[in-house]
C-alpha cells in the first residue's frame, strides 16, 4: 500500500477547518475545540518522537453495553453501542519488525518484536501482548504485518467499563489494516482477531461483544447464536431525542485483578450447561432450569444456578429491549434496563467482590441513582461488573444536578456523559473520515 498523507497535511487540515464536519460527527459541538487541540498535540508528538515521512490517523471507539450482561460468552444476545470516547493513533510504517508505541500519559514506550508472534507469559495483562496477538492473528489469516511507530491518546480509560482493552486491540487492527493491507480486512475479521488476542495473549476471558461493537459502531443488536459469525442489526435510536442523557459513573476500583471473577461466571455457566445437556446455555428454557434446580444445586452450586437463571432471562430481555427501541417505546425500554440491573445484582451477582465486601461502590451508586431519579429514568451495573461503573439514563433537564449529586461521593470527573458514535474503527484522512468499514 502506498501512503501519501503527511503530518503536515493533517496539521493544515485541522487549521483550515476541513476536518470540522467529521470531528463534529465524532465528538459533538461542545468538544470540537478540545478535540482539534488533542489531535494537533498528537501530531506534534509524532513529529517530535518519530518524524515519519507519511502517516495515518486511526480511530477506534469505546463501547457501552446496553443490555445482555454476561450473555455473549454463552452464545446469547446483546445490545451494545459505540461511544464518542475513543483511542486515536498517528501511525507510520517503519523498517524491520519492531512496533514502537508512545501512549500519552505513560513514560515507557510499548515495544514488540513482531518477528516472534508466540504468546509470552510475562506480557499477559500488558499492552505488548495485544500488539503481538493482533499481529499473530493477522499473519495467520495471510495478511501482511510489519514494523511501525505510533503515538496514541485514549479517552477510554482502564477501569471505566468502556472496554479499553478491546478499543486498543481494534486500534491495532486498524493500524495493521491501513498501513500494510490496503484496508481490505473486514471489520468482522479484525474483531475476531482482537478477541483472540485478548483471550490467548492478554489473558482476558472476554466474549465477542466488545470488539465487534468497537469495530462496527452505532447501536447494535448482536445475536451470537453462531458465535464467530453473529447476526448484527443496527438500531437507529437517539436517547437524547427521547429526553434522556446516557451516562456512566465510575465508582473507582481496580479491574486489573478481576479476571478470576469474570472467569468464574463463564466456568459456572458452562458447568450448568453441561448438566443440562448443552455445550452453552443458549437454547435452554427457564422451565428446563427450574426442573433441574435440585441437580444444578448439587453438582454446580447455588450461585451457578442463579447465574443460569440470569442468562436465560437476560437473553430474552435483550429481544424485548430491541423491540422497545424499534417502536420508540422509551419508557418500556427503561423498565427493562432496570430489570437487567436487578438481575445482575440478585442473580448474576457481579456488583461487588465477595473477597472485599466492605467495598461496594457499584451498589452504592445504583442506590444513589435510584433515589435521585425517583422513577424517572433507569440505571444498572455496566459491563463486566464487580468494580468499576454503572450506567444511567437521566432526564436531560436534571443531568447537571445528577452529575453534582454523584461526584460529591465518587469524585470530580466520575460522571461521564456518553454520545453514541455511528462509525467504528476508521482512518481519518486530511480530506475526511474513511468509512469503508461501515
Amino acid at each position: 500500500m502506498t501512503m501519501t498523507d503527511t503530518l503536515g497535511d493533517y496539521v493544515d487540515a485541522l487549521k483550515s477547518g476541513s476536518l470540522d464536519a467529521d470531528l463534529l460527527a465524532l465528538y459533538g459541538k461542545a468538544e470540537l475545540a478540545n478535540q482539534k487541540l488533542r489531535y494537533a498535540r498528537l501530531l506534534e508528538t509524532m513529529q517530535a518522537r518519530f518524524a515519519p515521512d507519511t502517516a495515518a490517523v486511526i480511530i477506534a471507539p469505546g463501547r457501552t453495553e446496553l443490555g445482555g450482561n454476561h450473555t455473549d460468552h454463552n452464545h446469547g444476545q446483546v445490545l451494545a453501542a459505540a461511544v464518542h470516547l475513543d483511542c486515536v493513533a498517528v501511525a507510520a510504517p517503519a523498517p524491520g519488525m519492531q512496533a514502537v508505541i508512545h501512549s500519552s500519559g505513560f513514560p515507557e514506550l510499548i515495544r514488540a518484536d513482531l518477528s516472534d508472534l508466540a504468546p509470552r507469559p510475562e506480557e499477559r495483562g500488558r499492552p505488548e501482548s495485544l500488539v503481538r496477538g493482533v499481529a499473530a492473528g493477522l499473519a495467520e489469516k495471510g495478511c501482511r504485518i510489519g514494523g511501525f511507530t505510533a503515538c496514541v491518546n485514549s479517552t477510554v480509560l482502564p477501569g471505566s467499563g468502556l472496554s479499553s482493552s478491546a478499543t486498543f486491540g481494534m486500534l491495532l487492527g486498524g493500524i495493521f489494516n491501513h498501513l500494510f493491507n490496503g484496508s481490505c480486512t473486514t471489520a468482522l475479521d479484525l474483531a475476531g482477531i482482537a478477541k483472540l488476542a485478548e483471550n490467548e495473549f492478554f489473558g482476558k476471558p472476554c466474549g465477542f461483544m466488545d470488539q465487534l461493537t468497537c469495530a462496527l459502531g452505532g447501536i447494535l443488536h448482536i445475536d451470537f447464536k453462531s458465535h464467530l459469525d453473529p447476526d448484527v442489526e443496527r438500531i437507529d435510536f437517539e436517547f437524547t431525542r427521547a429526553g434522556y442523557q446516557l451516562a456512566v459513573v465510575d465508582t473507582g476500583g481496580n479491574h486489573a485483578e478481576l479476571t478470576p471473577e469474570y472467569a468464574a461466571i463463564t466456568k459456572e455457566m458452562g458447568a450448568a450447561a453441561l448438566l443440562l445437556g448443552k455445550e452453552v446455555l443458549r437454547g435452554v428454557s427457564i422451565g428446563e432450569v427450574i426442573q433441574a434446580i435440585p441437580r444444578l444445586r448439587q453438582k454446580a452450586g447455588d450461585r451457578a444456578t442463579l447465574r443460569t437463571i440470569h442468562f436465560v432471562e437476560e437473553n430474552q430481555r435483550v429481544g424485548a429491549m430491541v423491540s422497545a427501541l424499534r417502536e420508540n417505546q422509551v419508557e418500556v425500554y427503561l423498565k427493562l434496563v432496570s430489570a437487567s440491573g436487578a438481575s445482575s445484582w440478585r442473580l448474576l451477582q457481579n456488583c461487588f467482590r465477595t473477597s472485599t465486601p466492605q467495598m461496594q461502590g457499584i451498589p452504592l451508586a445504583v442506590i444513589m441513582t435510584e433515589r435521585f431519579l425517583d422513577g424517572n429514568g433507569a440505571c444498572r451495573v455496566h459491563g463486566g461488573g464487580f468494580e468499576g461503573t454503572i450506567q444511567a439514563y437521566v432526564p436531560k433537564a436534571r443531568f447537571d444536578d445528577y452529575r453534582q449529586f454523584m461526584e460529591r461521593v465518587f469524585g470530580p470527573g466520575s460522571v461521564m456523559a456518553l454520545r453514541i458514535r455511528r462509525s467504528g474503527v476508521s482512518r481519518l484522512r486530511p480530506v475526511g473520515l474513511d468509512r469503508r468499514f461501515d
